[in-house]
């Protein structure tokens, strides 16, 4: 018998511990050449960790959440014969679809459950935490076998308990209503981790200024719904925010102080020539911010396509690290959901963020009469210690005069 040393790879760029953030084995379990066991997040990059060889695992590194230093043993297999010198896996660089815990798990399949097993089994990989999710295993259960009453259908500890004992009666229910007693503990892992220190890092070393502006948008949804009727083919539809982004190029022309990173440790503030826009974007797995470079040298189609084609890179987990770095200010919007104000978190070590809130008919007093019109507040976020108040108004309502009045956007100079 052999035994053969899985590490953890190195995934470049000078990162020096990976999380795990997904078993897909437990010792004692038989592997095979190419199958999956692990997987592993980096920044915001996961990659699966495949097994080069046959074996059984005898021993794991540590649990979901866990930092691994790169090269340190992640994974023991003991293997038929000698497989020499061990040595890292080596994995591509392209980063896998991120998703929720419960979409990545696929559990490895047990032993039947000693209560009789109901109908077919569903083919959905099954919502539950990792603890769920291990004391399911060493009960020998199938979570797709198991009903969950968690939030969103998730399983809970209760549910597999219930599923073992079908007999047991149910609590008592009166009118009814029954009484939730069950509790869930959710370790926080992998992008969810990564956001949570983001937000810290920007909160707690950034002393915000938020400002909110409100902005008639009736003019500029008039031209881009013009724009959208006429558009060519293969052009994308027209939002709101490639005309933002416009406008911020322009603004920021007048304003560079904006456009800046700070380095607080140093002291050093970097002015940017180019504006690379940050889009905050919502996905399965969380909140990420690709970033459309160069919008100083897009017009408003190349903004819309570029934007398109980096939401959906990162909604389907094949954005690369790059697309999800070096922006040099950032938009954050939530559409129809945008409610009247926020106050949005700079994304460090940026110095402002622009925020969008949502577009509702309104009656605004034009000096003689009430007229409905379309509004929108900007709820927009400054560094103090970079930007005064004064300033970071300036710059609000210049994009409040550009997008009142959308001809100015596309006037050069």
């Amino acid at each position: 018998m052999g035994e053969f040393i899985i590490k953890m790879p190195d995934v470049g760029e000078g990162v020096a511990e990976a999380e795990i953030v997904e078993w897909h084995v437990k010792t004692g379990d038989p592997v095979r050449e190419d199958m999956v066991i692990a997987a592993v997040m980096t920044d915001k990059a996961t990659v699966e960790i495949p097994s080069p060889v046959h074996g059984t695992v005898i021993w794991l590194a540590g649990e979901v959440g866990d930092r691994i230093a790169v090269k340190a043993p992640l994974v023991r297999i003991e293997t038929a014969g000698d497989v020499g010198e061990t040595q890292p896996v080596v994995i591509g660089q392209a980063p896998i679809a991120e998703a929720p815990m419960a979409d990545i798990a696929k559990p490895t399949p047990a032993a039947p459950a000693p209560a009789p097993v109901p109908a077919a089994a569903s083919t959905e990989k099954p919502l539950a935490a990792p603890s769920v999710r291990l004391f399911a295993r060493e009960s020998g259960v199938d979570l797709r076998q198991v009903q969950g009453t968690g939030p969103a259908g998730r399983i809970l500890r209760e549910d597999i308990e219930q599923f073992l004992t079908p007999g047991a009666a149910p609590a008592a229910v009166k009118n009814g209503f029954a009484r939730k007693t069950a509790t869930e503990e959710i370790k926080l892992t992998g992008l969810r981790r990564r956001i949570a220190e983001k937000m810290v890092l920007s909160a707690s070393r950034i002393p915000h200024i938020t400002y909110v502006e409100e902005v008639d948008m009736t003019a500029l949804e008039e031209l881009r719904a013009t724009m959208n009727g006429d558009r060519r083919p293969g052009h994308p539809k027209l939002t709101v925010l490639p005309f933002l982004m416009r406008a911020l190029v322009k603004a920021i022309s007048e304003q560079p102080d904006v456009n800046a990173t700070f380095d607080d440790d140093a002291g050093i503030i970097t002015r940017h020539g180019a504006v690379h826009i940050g889009i905050a974007t919502q996905t399965p797995a969380g909140l990420t911010v690709p970033v459309v470079r160069h919008a100083e040298a897009r017009g408003i189609w190349d903004c819309a396509a570029e934007m398109n084609r980096l939401a959906e890179a990162a909604r389907s987990g094949t954005a690369t690290r790059d697309e999800l770095s070096g922006s040099t200010i950032t938009i954050s919007s939530l559409g129809a959901l945008g409610g009247i104000v926020s106050t949005p978190i700079i994304n460090h070590p940026e110095v402002a963020i622009i925020g969008v809130n949502k577009i509702a008919t309104r009656p605004v007093w034009d000096g003689a009469q009430f007229v409905p019109r379309k509004m929108m507040n900007l709820s927009s976020s400054f560094d103090h210690r970079i930007i005064d108040g004064w300033n970071a108004a300036n710059f609000v309502q210049r994009i409040r005069t550009l997008i009142e009045t959308p001809a100015l956007i596309f006037i050069e100079g």
